[in-house]
């Protein structure tokens, strides 16, 4: 029988075993950091991690604290600086799955992680992209994880940070042809209610409610009134040996399950 979990770690598990069969993902900050690396110690053992401060092939033998955490660099493929790894790697078409979170994002997959409320006066003032746009528009594919919320899950980002679907998908592809970006866009989000792809429009659908998560529930939660798959699968909860790596070996003190 599987143990009790919480929603951040069906979140996590969810997140981590949409990596399934993906070869080389270039990991962000916070979320996507704990997922990316609980699926590198199960779905996909031979994935290739890649972080912004100039790594390739990361091994963290313990998740690493931060992009800069020195458990990054053992063991790696290849240490760069930053300059070669956006310019060579990102750039050159060698990353399949950019892995970022958002504070904002809209039902196209575009991102917020600037500021929320007016540029000039905001509410609150956020990190920024660092290369979360870089990553956007240049990784094959993009997947989402954060939590999901009124706040979050807005009609309009208060701004776009990193590109998704921008106003559809048909526009979408038009202005990434004569921009030159590498990408095709998010293809999954992940959050702590389900797991949303993409349809031919270029908007969010939800495909799988998380156990105890309703359509009520994801309706309270989001800005729009959200496109859902005729009957959404339900997903499978994680196994016992998933919550032991979160919880023994990668978030010991609950850091992103708290």
């Amino acid at each position: 029988m599987t143990a009790a979990f919480s929603e951040s770690e069906m979140m996590i598990v969810a997140a981590a075993r949409e990596l399934a069969g993906q070869r080389v993902c270039f990991v962000g900050v916070g979320l996507p950091n704990i997922a990316v690396n609980l699926a590198k110690r199960t779905v996909s053992p031979e994935m290739e991690l890649v972080y912004e401060a100039g790594v390739f092939g990361a091994r963290p033998a313990r998740l690493p604290l931060s992009i800069g955490d020195p458990t990054i660099v053992t063991g790696a493929t290849a240490v760069t600086s930053m300059f070669e790894l956006f310019a060579f790697y990102l750039q050159g078409g060698l990353i399949d799955v950019g892995f970022l979170g958002a504070a904002q994002i809209d039902r196209f997959g575009n991102i917020n992680t600037t500021v929320i409320g007016e540029y000039a006066t905001p509410r609150t003032r956020l990190p920024g992209s660092g290369g979360a746009c870089e990553i956007a528009i240049n990784a094959r594919q993009v997947f989402v994880i954060m939590r999901q919320s009124a706040r979050s899950f807005v009609e309009r980002i208060d701004f776009r940070t990193s590109p998704g679907n921008l106003g559809g998908a048909e526009n979408a592809a038009r202005i990434r042809r004569e921009q030159g970006w590498l990408g095709r866009g998010p293809s999954v989000v992940v959050t702590d209610l389900g797991i949303w792809h993409f349809d031919e429009a270029g908007e969010m659908r939800l495909d799988s409610l998380h156990p105890g998560a309703t359509v009520e529930r994801v309706r309270e939660t989001i800005g729009w009134e959200p496109k859902m798959a005729p009957d959404p699968a339900t997903t499978p909860a994680p196994t016992d040996e998933e919550l032991r790596l979160i919880r023994v070996e990668l978030d010991p003190e609950g850091t992103y399950t708290a």
